[in-house]
């Protein structure tokens, strides 16, 4: 069997590959009888080329193929190179001499002969050094480990994300005679056997498609949100109350169903709490009614319940809420965008540190983008209903929106629970605090709300709190959505 240098394509496929080439050694895997063993290309070989053909000429001498002059092979012994790159190798013809035909050129006549040389001490030599490293393969053990990670594998990509996520890093797959997490990955895929798999795939793992259910359902909220606040504008009264809790009613499914299809969906072992989906209410709910009622507060009122019209006693921010529910679409389409993107990436990256250094540019520019969009709408639905855009609350809030369903799809959930906790927390607090002033003896608890909305207004209270929570999960993103096991397929997501 020759085996030549990766690179080359039509590869044969048979009983061994090479997985992982280091300087200095050559990797071959046995896939029948999952035993990984190394040549060393400096025992006795002027080249890497001539190394493998020492290594082929042991492999068959160890096996009783018989060992000379030539080495031959009954069929074409195919390899799969960890690398992910389609090599050539491939032995022809029973008793035919080795070929060395590589990326380093034919083999030298010499090669055959040092071939033989090799084959006369290297079974010798081969079980002196297996006695020195000892009877236990740490790739195997590894595997062991991992096992049914290894079993539900559909390639070597999903089991290079299975152990980035138990901690196994670059830095500890040096320790298997591995450069790199991708390439054992490679090895461990290689050696589990599977009945009519004789090879790793090498093509990009699935990738999200569009589908026209969800990219319809992304419109629900925003037309329904739409719907309702043209209703609130026609009606008075007892009318317009029906019509405003009948409306948050059906923006509150047509979320739930843009949030159940496509990209914003999350694994069903990740499914928001109840406590993060109240939460996520009240922001909604504080974007809608609590600046006006903070400034309410603030001048001594408020003196009545909102209504929704010019004789409100406190405004309230519809342009602000339809912004937010018509960002659906651009946050659907921009989780998609970043989940192809990083798996693209995913299967091309042969290291940890290149994947995470390739998706973090992409998950700036991602929720750049998104932003873009928001500020967009925000700009359209206040010129629609002739209000001021709340720029930087609705801003912040859309942020800290995005980015806590983005780390909740990819299965990081407790991060945005106790984010959007906090943040819920803070705004409550700050109405509070306001109302409680009011009290004998208390007027010191209002006066650090009072000043911040004197000087910049009732919108800064939620854009300081929004911001700088959207800010915190944004550095958490920077660290988790750029791990490859962030991106790893989860099964029953459409």
């Amino acid at each position: 069997m020759g085996v030549d240098e990766p690179g080359t394509p039509d590869a044969e496929v048979g009983e061994t590959r090479v997985v992982d080439v280091q300087p200095g050694e050559v990797r071959v895997v046995d896939v029948q009888l999952g035993e990984s063993r190394v040549a060393d290309a400096r025992r006795g070989a002027s080249s890497v080329a001539d190394a493998r053909l020492g290594w082929d000429a042991v492999s068959r001498a160890g096996a009783g193929a018989g060992a000379g002059a030539g080495v031959g092979g009954g069929a074409g012994a195919g390899v799969a190179p960890g690398s992910g790159r389609k090599p050539s190798a491939h032995a022809s013809g029973a008793g035919s001499a080795v070929r060395g035909d590589s990326a380093y050129g034919s083999a030298p006549a010499g090669s055959v002969r040092e071939a033989s040389a090799y084959a006369a001490g290297g079974v010798a030599r081969d079980r002196k050094s297996s006695a020195r490293r000892g009877a236990v393969d740490p790739v195997k053990a590894l595997m062991h480990r991992h096992r049914e990670l290894c079993e539900r594998a559909v390639d070597p990509l999903e089991i290079a994300a299975g152990l980035e996520a138990h901690g196994v890093t670059d830095r500890t797959a040096t320790r298997f005679r591995h450069r790199d997490v991708f390439s054992l990955a490679e090895e461990m895929y290689a050696r589990v056997p599977r009945a009519g798999d004789t090879a790793p795939r090498s093509e990009a793992p699935d990738s999200p498609r569009v589908r026209a259910d969800w990219a319809l359902l992304t419109l629900l909220p925003g037309a329904l949100c739409a719907a309702t606040v043209t209703g609130l504008r026609l009606t008075e009264g007892r009318p317009r109350l029906a019509v405003a809790v009948v409306g948050v009613f059906a923006i509150s499914l047509g979320v739930r169903a843009a949030v159940r299809r496509g990209p914003l969906r999350a694994a069903r072992a990740w499914h928001p709490t109840t406590s993060t989906r109240v939460w996520t209410c009240g922001l909604l709910a504080y974007a809608l009614l609590g600046d006006g009622l903070l400034a309410a507060g603030i001048e001594g009122g408020p003196h009545g319940p909102p209504t929704g019209g010019s004789d409100s006693p406190w405004p309230v921010a519809l342009a602000s809420v339809l912004a937010l529910t018509l960002a659906v679409v651009p946050a659907a389409w921009c989780a998609h965008l970043f989940a192809v993107r990083a798996r693209r990436r995913l299967a091309t990256s042969r290291g940890l540190e290149e994947f995470a250094s390739s998706v973090r540019p992409l998950l700036l520019g991602v929720f750049g983008l998104f932003l873009c969009a928001l500020g967009g709408l925000l700009a359209g639905s206040g010129a629609w209903l002739g209000e001021p855009p709340a720029y930087a609350a609705a801003g912040a809030l859309g942020a800290l929106l995005l980015l806590a369903r983005l780390l909740t799809v990819h299965g990081y959930t407790h991060a945005p629970a106790v984010i959007l906790a906090a943040a819920g927390t803070a705004e409550a607090l700050a109405l509070v605090s306001v109302f409680a002033g009011r009290l004998p003896g208390c007027p010191l608890l209002a006066r650090p709300v009072g000043t911040v909305a004197a000087a910049w207004g009732p919108g800064s209270v939620p854009a300081l709190v929004c911001g700088g929570a959207a800010l915190v999960l944004l550095v958490h993103a920077t660290r988790t959505l750029t791990r490859a096991s962030a991106h790893a397929a989860h099964g029953d997501t459409p």
